[in-house]
């Protein structure tokens, strides 16, 4: 049974990780109701992780491979920096620093307070507010190439709020893009490249961190899991993307404000607890 509830975690996590609902509050809030009742804990979390942020490389291989490559190049002066895959390379890594920066110092936080479902399910609905309110106003006008290293700053720590369970990586990202006005698709292939060294990083820092002592799952079992979420987020990031090029957010806020209410009314009625 233990294995099958990190399987069944795994396919979570590949199924939410990229629409803007919150993975990680998925997690939490399904482990209260597997037969162990607990918290997957933030290093289950971010390793799983790793798995989805393998299927972004994959679907997006040629996009990452030309942009290292002229990253690389630019600093040979083979190419020049306004190169736009260039610029691209120095945009993810300036807008990686907040979360790196943030991560490390609320890293106790992180495993703890920010874990209360009290918390989990008021981001869930703050922020499934805002992402509407963003899609609603936003001009959607401008494009990748039209980045510039404030607005790279700024989609840096919209990202970084992801670190609360609740607040959603990319639909914390998508809804600056919005705000800014860059169309959906443009927001949305950002939030996801922007979001692979963050992942990786905290991913594979927590698997070394976690090797003797692994958690509620074992090592066997997380490994299992996170294969299971490539697979299924592979295919998501396939049909997200088409998805944000002809409809709205609407669907994923309406969601996100039902399930962040019934967990308060959960809590409040004794069902839950918040830690």
């Amino acid at each position: 049974m233990h294995f099958l509830e990190a399987l069944f975690l795994g396919f979570i996590q590949g199924l939410t990780e990229f629409l803007p609902i919150s993975s990680s509050a998925h997690l939490r809030i399904i482990g209260e109701f597997l037969p162990g009742a607990e918290d997957p804990g933030a290093a289950f979390t971010a390793i799983t992780q790793i798995g989805t942020e393998a299927a972004v490389v994959v679907f997006f291989w040629r996009d990452i491979v030309r942009i290292i490559g002229s990253w690389f190049r630019s600093l040979a002066g083979k190419v020049p920096r306004s190169d736009p895959d260039a610029r691209m390379g120095w945009l993810i890594i300036i807008g990686s620093i907040p979360i790196v920066v943030l991560g490390l110092l609320f890293q106790d936080q992180i495993e703890t307070v920010f874990r209360s479902l009290w918390l989990v399910a008021g981001m869930l609905i703050f922020f499934g507010v805002l992402l509407g309110i963003a899609d609603h106003v936003g001009a959607k006008k401008r494009k990748l190439q039209d980045i510039t290293v404030p607005r790279g700053v700024i989609f840096g720590f919209a990202q970084a709020l992801a670190l609360i369970p609740g607040v959603s990586r990319s639909g914390g990202t998508i809804t600056a893009g919005l705000f800014m006005g860059f169309e959906r698709a443009a927001a949305a292939r950002y939030a996801f490249l922007l979001a692979i060294p963050a992942v990786f990083g905290s991913g594979f820092y927590q698997l070394v961190k976690n090797w003797d002592e692994p958690g509620v799952y074992s090592l066997g079992e997380t490994a299992a899991a996170t294969g299971v979420a490539f697979v299924v987020a592979l295919g998501v990031i396939a049909l997200f993307m088409k998805w944000i090029s002809t409809h709205s957010f609407l669907p994923f806020v309406i969601y996100r404000v039902a399930l962040g209410s019934l967990v308060l009314v959960l809590l409040a009625t004794g069902v839950l607890q918040a830690y």
